[in-house]
């Protein structure tokens, strides 16, 4: 993990993560990438706007660096190297262009999720983030005086094409060595015997070495929910799930189990793209 990209809107929910991000990057010596979004229209920014709109542009561009100096001030920040980036009238899509810009290993943003209509309308950034991010997307839902992870749990339906993403969530465990709990959770519409859920669940695992693991099955009303219920069981430091990144109407009729979990969760929750 050597470059972590830091999207912030200056607000408490960013700093907390941002916390998070310096401390991930002393363990690692890595750089931070703070990205900040800016809706300025693309019209007030272009060399052939109209001359009125250049000083509006300027100084929002001019109070924004001003608030990347402030957050420097930072204890946190000492001895770490980070890079100030602003980008006007940003897509969440084009997050994932900064990723392949600046060679991005890990996405860390705040978020204070979304309920009810909010959700259903708009949902939280960081799921926004979540839908279209090809790097891993930690999610910090709370200020952290220390970011240490002993428990993290990796659900799945232990299906193949998440061997990848439990590789990744394998590298991350060892940064802390943490204890990963491998959970399938069972549901009516979707029953597996306990017998087959842990088979399967053995057969997902055969060839790794990583034995810092115990294999758990959960039954419950829906997936999301049993998630949240197993970690909240054991007190999880850390939820990891997988996700395919659904976008426009797919997403919207099939709701993604991982976006869920960014809204809902209490807990820290890593996404790792599929």
């Amino acid at each position: 993990m050597n470059k972590i990209l830091v999207p912030t809107d200056f607000s408490e929910q960013a700093e907390n993560a941002l916390r998070v991000a310096a401390m991930l990057a002393k363990k690692h010596n890595a750089e931070i990438y703070l990205l900040h979004m800016m809706e300025i229209p693309m019209q007030q920014i272009d060399p052939g706007a109209v001359q009125s709109d250049i000083p509006e542009t300027l100084f929002f561009m001019k109070l924004a660096h001003k608030k990347f100096e402030d957050l420097m001030e930072r204890d946190f920040l000492e001895g770490i190297t980070v890079y100030e980036t602003v980008k006007a009238d940003i897509t969440f899509n084009e997050i994932k262009e900064s990723c392949k810009e600046f060679d991005i290993d890990l996405i860390v943003m705040g978020s204070h999720g979304a309920s009810g209509l909010k959700e259903m309308f708009i949902g939280s950034n960081a799921e926004k983030v979540v839908r279209t991010s090809d790097v891993p997307v930690l999610v910090i839902k709370n200020y952290h005086a220390s970011f240490n992870i002993k428990d993290f749990v990796f659900a799945s339906d232990f299906k193949n094409d998440n061997k990848k993403t439990y590789e990744q969530a394998i590298a991350f465990a060892k940064i802390f060595d943490a204890k990963i709990h491998l959970l399938l959770v069972n549901t009516a519409n979707n029953f597996l015997t306990t017998y087959e859920s842990r088979a399967r669940i053995n057969d997902f695992i055969s060839g790794q070495t990583f034995e810092n693991y115990t294999t758990n099955v959960h039954n419950d009303v829906s997936v999301e929910q049993g998630i949240l219920n197993f970690s909240a069981e054991i007190d999880a430091d850390l939820i990891g799930i997988s996700t395919h990144g659904r976008q426009g109407i797919a997403h919207f009729f099939n709701s993604s189990i991982s976006e869920d979990l960014v809204n809902h969760a209490k807990r820290p929750v890593i996404t790792f793209k599929i």
